[in-house]
C-alpha cells in the first residue's frame, strides 16, 4: 500500500514538471513569434521609405531681361522763327530717362529734374534744346500732323484663272451625231442557224468610244438572241472620228442599228 503511494506521488510530480516545461515553452514561443513578427513589419515600412520615389522641382531664378529704354520723344521744341536752329538735341547734364529700367536714378526725390531725359542724338551744351521735327530714327512723315494715314503700297491681286469648263466623263450623242463620225462600220454576219429558220429582225447595240474613235463597249439593248452575238462582234470593229468638247476629246456613246434580212 505504501509502495502504491509513493509511486502515485511521483507520477504527480512528474505530470507537473512536464507540465510547466510545456507552458515555459509555448511561452517562449509565443514570444519569438510576436517579437519576429514586430521587426519584420519595421523592416518592411523600411523597405517601403526606401523604394519611394520623390520629385524634387528646384526653381533657378534667372536673371532679369534687359529692357531696351525707350526713345526719348522730342521734349523740347524750339520755334520755327529761329534763324540759328540746331541740329542735334542739347543738354546741359546727362541723364537718363526715368522710365529706363537698366539705369535707375540713385536718388528717389519727388521734385521733377528741370532737364530733360538725355537722348541717343543728344551733345552737352549750355541750353536744353531739341531739333525742329521728329527725331532722329523715328517713322512718319517730315512735316505732318501724325493724323495722315499710312499709306503702304499695296500690290494688285492677281488676275482670276479662267474657268475651266468641266467636261462630262461620257458624252451621249444621238445616232444621227454618230453617223456623222463613223470611219468604218462593218456588217455584221448572217448566223448559220438564223438563216436556217430564216430568222429576220433588227438589232439595237449600244456602244461606248474612247476619245481616239474606237469603240471600248458593245451591249445589245433589243434584237433576237440569235442574232445578238454577231451584231456585237461587228460593232465592236467599228471606228469613229473623236468627239471633242471645248477643244478636249471626250468619250461618246450611242446606239447602232443592225437590220438582219434574209435576201
Amino acid at each position: 500500500m505504501f509502495n502504491n503511494l509513493i509511486e502515485s506521488s511521483s507520477h504527480a510530480k512528474e505530470f507537473k514538471r512536464r507540465g510547466s516545461f510545456l507552458l515555459f515553452t509555448t511561452a517562449t514561443y509565443v514570444v519569438l513569434f510576436a517579437i519576429t513578427g514586430v521587426i519584420s513589419i519595421y523592416a518592411y515600412d523600411a523597405h517601403l521609405e526606401s523604394q519611394s520615389t520623390e520629385l524634387e522641382i528646384t526653381f533657378v531664378p534667372l536673371p532679369p531681361e534687359e529692357v531696351a529704354p525707350a526713345e526719348v520723344p522730342n521734349t523740347i521744341r524750339s520755334t520755327s522763327n529761329s534763324d540759328n536752329q540746331p541740329t542735334r538735341s542739347i543738354r546741359t547734364d546727362r541723364i537718363d530717362s526715368a522710365t529706363n529700367p537698366n539705369n535707375p536714378p540713385p536718388i528717389i526725390g519727388t521734385v521733377a529734374s528741370t532737364v530733360p531725359p538725355w537722348r541717343r542724338d543728344s551733345i552737352v551744351g549750355d541750353v536744353n534744346v531739341d531739333p525742329p521735327g521728329p527725331p532722329p530714327g523715328s517713322r512718319g512723315v517730315p512735316g505732318g500732323t501724325g493724323n495722315r494715314p499710312i499709306e503702304m503700297d499695296t500690290p494688285p491681286p492677281p488676275p482670276a484663272p479662267n474657268p475651266t469648263p468641266a467636261v462630262p466623263k461620257i458624252l451621249r450623242v444621238s445616232t444621227g451625231v454618230l453617223e456623222g463620225k463613223v470611219v468604218s462600220l462593218p456588217k455584221p454576219s448572217y448566223p448559220p442557224m438564223a438563216r436556217q429558220i430564216r430568222l429576220q429582225g433588227t438589232v439595237t447595240v449600244q456602244v461606248v468610244i474612247d476619245e481616239s474613235g474606237k469603240v471600248i463597249s458593245a451591249s445589245a439593248i433589243s434584237g433576237h438572241p440569235l442574232l445578238i452575238a454577231e451584231a456585237q462582234k461587228a460593232a465592236r470593229q467599228a471606228r469613229f472620228l473623236p468627239t471633242t468638247l471645248s477643244n478636249q476629246p471626250v468619250k461618246v456613246t450611242g446606239v447602232i442599228t443592225y437590220n438582219f434580212v434574209m435576201p
